[in-house]
């Protein structure tokens, strides 16, 4: 019996951030030596932040992440710890992680398979290092193993999968496994997406099966860049079985996941299994031999860190929330923002945004206690002396009713209700006048007055964007963020006002389907998440039917007369953008799930849906940016691309009738 000891570290990592990666990377370098650790397995691009984009591309960055590389060496005595970092070799630039043991660097794994679709843009930035290929990178008067190599560390061999390479459908780890690896090091930059966790432990545990070896993942956690949020969830497992799992979408900069593993029993397994094919002389120049001693290990149970809220039933209503507001906390304090500001017109969406901000701020008190939170905002002087943290909301947290002639009494209470249950400082103010004058304005050019018969689309417009400049005014004045407050099927049809209800620097729930923000919001009235409870308040929003309330009160406006119900909008969405259906096989498909609605109206319903999607793609391209919450994004900077100018389908829609039997 061979004992060694594993881990894997979560870090909360921001682009070019070299001073607080560095930080992040010593508490857990520190946390491992603690723990009496062998091998610490850190994230994909940890010492630069994975999101740097094109700074890739500036010789500083990858000028720098060698010099921080350099000065953790000296940190990492008694440890074998992986680091990500580029590496520019002979003309090109690698995605790597480099080996560090005992305060030696000895070699320098760089990645094969680069993640290129969806959120990932890694072919713009690196090449694929060749399958096999060895070479030594020469730096500092040394000569560094750089490439497809093996780590024999005291007589256990380590080998890398990083990221991507574990979901292809030819891993990296097969060939490792033949040539006697012992341990595979996975250190990851992967997104959050709804039920992507179980994924990754599937291939964890898979690959620890497949390969006979123990198989350590580590991955970022937070909002790094904006967009994107990483959810942790650091995984060990050995021989099929998982070892150990740490927890997800946390609020503290760092988290460790640690395991004890036998050495002889994977290589036990692998020796009793017929299928199993080795390569049992080793090629030349392939392992690199590293002085190291591991520290000794005891036997160690499983240490699976599941909290209250994964076990439950409503999952996706828990990791939206959690993620949510983990990213909003994150964009906060990463951009030094003073808080954040809301247009709360007493419907759903704000309503949602409203409370995901106090969200944001409860979750991360109960994590990191009142005092932690306030050092973490320490840039925001108005929160330093708060009792509490209701009081701290108040001091972060700004919301606004900007009221028209075709407001109702019920949207404002609902508003002053939802901001009071959210602890927000709540503000009422009237833009009739301003509109009028933008009205006027016009008639005056026109020679003519406008009407609701002739002119409503206008009419509508200049309500919406009469509320911007004040909403704006108040967020400088404050230095909050303004958050835009449309969701992912408003931007499918462009049913949302430019300059107008999408003002904002970030758009939170632009991620997020509208029958699912609406489900979620009962959920939040009678349910909430696990260790917070339900918003009582909430049920002044969800008693309404969604109404963007810009037409006069006796037209009984709602979104859905304007539309199309939110459940069949979302479900052609879906078909249409995410699985690529054109309009006839989309109406053959939606008859099948809506068999109770007359098939002239669907086809009207499907038109109307391929219609406005290709109208309004130029809306899409200027929306805030907004979280990456599933893979059926239809923001085009990071998952969903589209023509602005197109043929809108026009002949597939001619055609619909003919093609759909």
């Amino acid at each position: 019996m061979r004992l060694i000891k594993l881990a894997a570290a979560a870090v909360n990592q921001t682009p070019l951030d070299w001073g607080g990666n560095r930080r992040n990377i010593l508490v857990a370098i520190r946390a491992a030596r603690e723990a009496d650790v062998g091998l610490l397995c850190l994230p994909e691009m940890c010492i630069t932040g994975y999101g740097c984009e094109d700074a890739f591309h500036s010789p500083h960055v990858s000028a720098t992440a060698w010099r921080e590389l350099r000065a953790l060496l000296p940190h990492t005595r008694g440890l074998a710890v992986s680091l990500g970092l580029p590496i520019l070799h002979q003309g090109a630039y690698y995605n790597c992680a480099a080996l560090v043991i005992d305060g030696r660097l000895e070699g320098i794994a760089a990645k094969r398979h680069m993640a290129g679709d969806g959120v990932h843009y890694e072919p713009r930035w690196f090449k694929p290092w060749p399958t096999g290929g060895r070479a030594l990178l020469d730096r500092d008067g040394e000569q560094i193993p750089l490439g497809d190599y093996l780590y024999d560390l005291d007589g256990v061999r380590v080998g890398f999968e990083i990221c991507e390479e574990a979901w292809v459908a030819r891993r990296p780890g097969g060939d490792m496994a033949a040539r006697g690896v012992d341990v595979v090091l996975n250190p990851s930059a992967s997104h959050f997406a709804f039920g992507k966790h179980r994924v990754r432990e599937r291939f964890v545990v898979e690959g620890s099966r497949a390969f006979g070896v123990a198989y350590v993942y580590s991955n970022l956690v937070g909002n790094d860049a904006g967009r994107v949020i990483y959810d942790g969830g650091c995984i060990i497992a050995s021989n099929g079985a998982l070892r150990a799992a740490g927890p997800r979408l946390f609020f503290t900069e760092t988290a460790l996941t640690t395991a004890v593993v036998d050495v002889d029993t994977s290589r036990m397994q692998r020796a009793r299994t017929h299928s199993f094919e080795v390569e049992p002389v080793d090629r030349p120049g392939e392992v690199v031999a590293a002085a190291f001693t591991w520290p000794v290990a005891a036997p160690q149970g499983r240490d699976i860190q599941r909290a209250d809220w994964e076990r439950g039933a409503d999952e996706q209503e828990e990791t939206f929330t959690r993620a949510v507001a983990l990213a909003l906390h994150d964009y906060l304090r990463k951009s030094r923002a003073r808080g954040w500001l809301v247009s709360l017109s007493g419907g759903a969406d704000s309503a949602a945004v409203t409370a995901l901000c106090t969200l944001a701020v409860q979750m991360a008190a109960d994590e990191l206690g009142l005092d932690g939170l306030k050092d973490r905002l320490s840039h925001v002087s108005a929160a330093q002396d708060a009792p509490d943290v209701s009081t701290l909301t108040r001091a972060l947290l700004t919301t606004v009713y900007q009221a028209t002639v075709n407001s109702s009494d019920v949207t404002r209470s609902a508003a002053a209700a939802v901001a009071a249950a959210c602890h927000a400082t709540h503000h009422v103010w009237n833009v009739d006048d301003v509109v009028a004058d933008y009205v006027g304005l016009a008639e005056r050019a026109l020679g003519r007055s406008l009407s609701w018969e002739t002119d409503d689309i206008a009419l509508q417009n200049i309500q919406a964007r009469a509320r911007a400049p004040g909403a704006w005014m108040l967020a400088n004045i404050e230095n909050k963020l303004l958050l835009a407050t449309s969701n992912r099927s408003e931007a499918a049809v462009g049913y949302a006002t430019m300059d107008g209800d999408t003002c904002g620097g970030i758009s939170p729930i632009a991620g997020i389907d509208k029958a699912f923000l609406r489900r979620w919001l009962r959920w939040m009235e009678a349910t909430g998440p696990a260790g917070v409870g339900p918003m009582p308040a909430l049920s002044a929003i969800n008693s309404q039917q969604p109404t963007a309330e810009l037409r006069p009160s006796e037209a009984n406006q709602t979104d859905e007369d304007d539309l199309m119900p939110y459940p069949v909008l979302d479900a052609i969405e879906r078909l249409a953008i995410r699985d690529k259906h054109g309009p006839a096989d989309v109406l053959t498909l939606i008859q099948a799930r809506f068999p109770e609605v007359e098939r002239d109206q669907l086809v009207a319903w499907v038109r109307r849906f391929f219609t406005l999607w290709c109208r309004n793609q130029w809306k899409r391209e200027r929306y805030a940016p907004s979280f990456h919450l599933d893979d059926e994004n239809l923001d085009p900077k990071s998952w969903c691309r589209f023509p602005i100018l197109s043929g809108g389908f026009a002949r597939e829609l001619a055609a619909l009738d003919e093609h759909s039997g």
